[in-house]
């Protein structure tokens, strides 16, 4: 896989957990922050690493299982390695700009 192969495939990891959202909030997991890691391995492996807002989150079952099967069906990902972790803890400073906008928070 070429560097600009993989370049690709990861904007188009970006673009599958765009569509992924906290039933309880309405922005999706990329923009609030919540990825902290994609890294594409030369054989398909995905390892990425993700949080949630809250380790008590009520929805962390079906986020993670939504993002596990978006991301397994990027051509070009034979595997997703997904980590859950809560350090760094997640704050509202890990938000993109439009996730803060559309939150009212700037």
């Amino acid at each position: 896989m070429t560097q600009e192969e993989k370049t690709k495939i990861e904007e188009e990891i970006v673009d599958v957990l765009k569509t992924v959202y906290d039933p309880e909030i309405p922005v999706n997991i990329y923009d609030l922050g919540m990825i902290y890691k994609i890294d594409l391995q030369e054989d398909g492996t995905l390892e990425m690493d993700m949080t949630f807002t809250s380790p008590s989150c009520p929805a962390a079952d079906y986020i993670y299982e939504d993002v596990r099967t978006k991301v397994e069906g990027v051509k070009g990902v034979k595997v997703a390695n997904i980590e859950l972790v809560f350090e760094p803890t997640w704050d509202q400073s890990m938000m993109s700009e439009e996730a803060r906008v559309e939150l009212g928070l700037d």
